[in-house]
């Protein structure tokens, strides 16, 4: 393989992690997810009074934010019946916190959703076709390969897993909360273990399609 080749091919693998795990991420910033979540079997009840109507409300304003270009007063002008405050501050810097992190996030994934189907066009142009899908098929490698050891440190112990993926984009305690504050009786850690799930199933069954579904074609000798 040259070099063009083998650049372009090892391009087309690296991007291809960044845009499943994306793809899983932005799924999951839906209503359709929360919709679903908050209606699974065992997902637990909110000991403090909130409904499922008011966590589908009040989650899907959370969730709105992240992506909106509003700033925390969106969240922060959000009020109980009774005029209290919904967040408090430590919640409310968590979520610029959070905030910081997504919109780069968003940046990156579109960018590299892009770039792959510019790579495809780009191989149409030039008669890559073969090397761009043996850059897909070892970014689903990559994928696969990844997810399961994450997956194994995940089904270990999902809080050490948790407290590490926290670690990474946080300071300190400021994800910590109490189980009376309003992120908590939202995101319970039952939450964020289906949401994990969601994105694993998502990035596996892209990376599957892509090792099972690009296998080199076949030629026979006549």
């Amino acid at each position: 393989m040259k070099f063009p080749h083998a650049a372009f091919t090892w391009s087309t693998a690296i991007f291809v992690p960044i845009a499943l795990i994306f793809l899983g991420v932005r799924l999951l910033l839906t209503s359709a997810f929360l919709n679903l979540e908050y209606r699974m079997p065992g997902f637990p009840v909110d000991s403090y009074g909130f409904t499922l109507e008011d966590r589908l409300k009040w989650s899907q304003i959370a969730m709105q934010y992240l992506v909106n270009d509003f700033g925390v007063e969106f969240l922060g002008n959000q009020t109980f019946s009774d005029g209290t405050a919904l967040y408090n501050e430590r919640e409310l810097s968590h979520m610029q916190d959070v905030k910081k992190v997504v919109k780069p996030v968003m940046i990156i994934g579109y960018v590299t959703w892009i770039l792959l189907a510019g790579f495809g066009f780009m191989a149409g142009w030039l008669s890559w076709q073969q090397d761009y899908r043996k850059g897909l098929r070892y970014g689903g490698w990559i994928m696969i390969g990844f997810l399961s050891a994450i997956g194994i440190f995940a089904m270990i112990s999902f809080w050490d897993f948790f407290t590490v993926f926290h670690s990474l984009f946080f300071e300190g305690d400021s994800w910590l909360f109490l189980y009376s504050d309003t992120l908590i009786r939202l995101f319970p850690l039952r939450f964020w273990q289906d949401a994990f799930l969601m994105v694993g199933i998502i990035t596996l069954s892209g990376g599957l399609a892509m090792v099972t579904g690009l296998k080199p074609k076949r030629t026979t000798r006549v």
